[in-house]
């Protein structure tokens, strides 16, 4: 029998078997073995466990078992840090209640439409999963009502209160019944996160587990060094020479995947998009089309690409590296399979290296250097594949047409050598227009930088836009005292803005990273923030119509206090938010 046992023997009620087998679960993992039985007795746990053990099952479906799919009210909180982790959790979670009609989950964070979330509360959402200022943006509002609520998690802890969310966690758990259940889940156990669990949990249950080594045998990986706004151009050289049948691109931001996926259909190639925000009934076609051969590259967000099973993926590619090793074990898993060999290919900037040691460590592969294809490559590839053509068109026929026009040019310009004819056509077939002036801001001459360097540069442009132009980027930030840009939002205090719902927002929608963000002041009426690594046009037109605690934020660089407003002192005081 499995150390572990099997899901049959955790005392799941029966809807919550049958989910999980539709699911394909059969042994737990070391995480659901201990936390799944404590959390169905009732018992409070503190779990020390990393991503990719399983913990998501281990709290969601005990969660699960303590709902009454008959009563409309929430009954459940999960508290995660990030937008993308809350989405990911409610999916999850989702997809465990199968066989539990009448039961909705909901993910709320920021960054999104207030009012339809306030509308799924209103009809009767049993589990809300979200990020601690959207959630307690919801209670103060009162759309929120934690009478009900008997169960509530923490995940991913640590991280919540290293982003500044220790104080809204603090005020979830204090506005809950103290009649209710708490599984706290996190990485590691500094002391904030004990004295989180001294305060808030009851004689709970400590569980530790170590994440265990993932291994990809069945798939070549490889890395190559990119500067951040050149990738899209790399991306376009490496699907144009690659022998894959079709080939997943993974980006880190649902604006990231629209950007990329319509750069690729703008050079002519057969691609799309998924992302969260995408219907779903959209998402099928899209990966029927996929399925089929009507569609060759997909560009996929995390989140859309859950459940994604293509047998002709031959490559994936991570246009960003993920943060979590265990996120690139589920992503090059998209490739390799039904006993196909597969590639995956990382483009990382060259601040981006320690990511790919942590990489090697979790699969226990060493990952290969490679260099993008050059124009010549490109062409090199196209020209054999245009001509390996040939013989099988000769064969079609209707070629008078051609043979006439060729003699009549050939009549007209009698010192043309038909192998020079011959040539031109054939690189005006595959695209080649010829050698063009080379510029600072040339891609070859960027990763020829990047190569030199052995990657070890810092990448200046390594979180900003995609393939920007130099021109774009000329005085685009504003320093303050200290050398860091500080950006300007139309919400404040008065406005009940909360750090966290602003992080939400500038991670949700601008991309940014939890290093990206500095110190944020919350005034009356606006806020301040620092983002040293500055914002691109494209980000800041989202951030602009992105809407928090109800208002626009119209997002804009600081210029300090306007003429007779003298600095004025923070409403709410310094606070400091990160994501």
């Amino acid at each position: 029998m499995p150390e572990n046992g099997t899901f049959d023997e955790l005392g799941l009620p029966p809807a919550l078997q049958a989910a999980i087998a539709d699911l394909g679960f059969t042994t737990p993992s070391a995480i659901q073995a201990q936390a799944v039985p404590a959390l169905l007795s009732g018992r409070d746990i503190v779990g020390v466990a990393q991503t990719g053990t399983g913990k998501t099952a281990a709290f969601g479906l005990p969660l699960l078992a303590s709902i009454d799919p008959d009563v409309h009210a929430v009954q459940a909180i999960v508290l995660t840090p990030t937008r993308e982790l809350a989405m990911q959790v409610a999916d999850a979670i989702q997809s465990f209640a199968t066989h539990l009609p009448g039961l909705n989950v909901l993910a709320v964070y920021g960054g999104s439409p207030f009012l339809p979330q306030q509308r799924a509360l209103s009809r009767g959402a049993q589990v809300v999963v979200g990020t601690p200022g959207r959630v307690l943006d919801h209670l103060d509002r009162r759309t929120l009502k934690m009478d009900d609520v008997r169960f509530l998690v923490l995940d991913e802890a640590d991280e919540m209160l290293r982003m500044g969310f220790a104080e809204d966690v603090d005020r979830v758990l204090s506005a809950a019944p103290r009649e209710r259940q708490v599984a706290l889940f996190s990485a590691t156990m500094p002391p904030p996160i004990r004295r989180v669990a001294e305060q808030h949990l009851n004689r709970p249950v400590e569980i530790t587990v170590s994440r265990q080594a993932s291994t990809v045998t069945s798939v070549r990986q490889t890395y190559a060094v990119v500067p951040h706004r050149h990738k899209t151009g790399a991306l376009a050289r490496v699907l144009a020479v690659s022998e894959a049948d079709a080939a997943i691109v993974f980006v880190r931001t649902r604006g990231a995947a629209e950007e990329v996926g319509s750069a690729l259909v703008e050079r002519g190639i057969s691609a799309a998009y998924i992302s969260g925000d995408v219907a779903q009934t959209e998402r099928e076609k899209i990966v029927d089309r996929l399925r089929s051969g009507a569609l060759d590259v997909l560009v996929a967000t995390d989140v859309a690409a859950r459940g994604l099973d293509v047998d002709r993926i031959g490559l994936v590619v991570n246009f960003d590296v993920p943060r979590e090793p265990e996120t690139y074990v589920h992503r090059i898993g998209r490739t390799g399979r039904a006993g196909r060999e597969g590639e995956a290919l990382s483009f990382v900037t060259p601040a981006e290296q320690s990511r790919l040691r942590q990489i090697e460590r979790t699969t226990r592969q060493s990952l290969i250097q490679v260099e993008i294809p050059t124009p010549v490559e490109v062409s090199a590839h196209k020209v054999t594949g245009l001509l390996a053509r040939t013989a099988e068109r000769k064969e079609i026929g209707r070629l008078d047409l051609y043979r006439e026009a060729i003699a009549v040019h050939l009549a007209k310009n009698p010192d043309v050598d038909p192998v020079d004819l011959l040539a031109v056509l054939t690189a005006l077939a595959v695209g080649d227009e010829g050698p063009v002036a080379a510029s600072g801001d040339d891609l070859d001459d960027a990763l020829s930088r990047a190569h030199l360097t052995g990657g070890n540069g810092r990448d200046r442009d390594s979180e900003r836009g995609y393939d920007r132009p130099e021109r774009d980027r000329r005085n685009t930030n504003t320093h303050i005292a200290g050398g860091s840009p500080r950006w300007r939002v139309a919400v404040g205090h008065r406005d009940g803005l909360q750090p966290g719902a602003l992080v939400g927002a500038l991670t949700g929608e601008g991309g940014l990273t939890g290093k990206d963000v500095g110190k944020i002041d919350i005034f009356g009426s606006f806020a301040l923030v620092d983002i040293p690594a500055g914002l691109t046009p494209e980000v800041i037109d989202r951030l602009a119509r992105t809407r928090v605690a109800g208002r626009p934020l119209r997002i804009r660089q600081d210029t300090g206090p306007r003429p007779g407003q003298g600095a004025s002192r923070p409403s709410h005081g310094p606070a400091r938010g990160r994501s």
